[in-house]
């Protein structure tokens, strides 16, 4: 048996998600780069992800290597 290293790298995503947050990991030629934020828009094969610094990622379909819907940020403590 050959053990597995990872895990294993899935999209669960679909465009019904949009206004939900999501984690995204795309693939670059300097090899992969990750997203957290609302899922803005899906159309056309791209993804616009809005980050929390305000920031809009726009993501090619095609590069899409895995993403999530994942729980809101937690409250900010003071």
């Amino acid at each position: 048996m050959i053990p597995r290293l990872g895990a294993a790298l899935e999209i669960t995503i679909t465009p019904s998600d949009v206004g939900k947050r999501v984690t995204t990991r795309r693939r670059v030629p300097e090899g992969f780069r990750d997203a957290v934020g609302e899922l803005e828009f899906w159309r056309d094969g791209v993804l616009g992800v809005r980050k929390r610094d305000g920031t809009l990622v726009e993501i090619a379909q095609a590069t899409l290597a895995a993403a999530k819907v994942v729980p809101d940020r937690p409250p900010r403590r003071m």
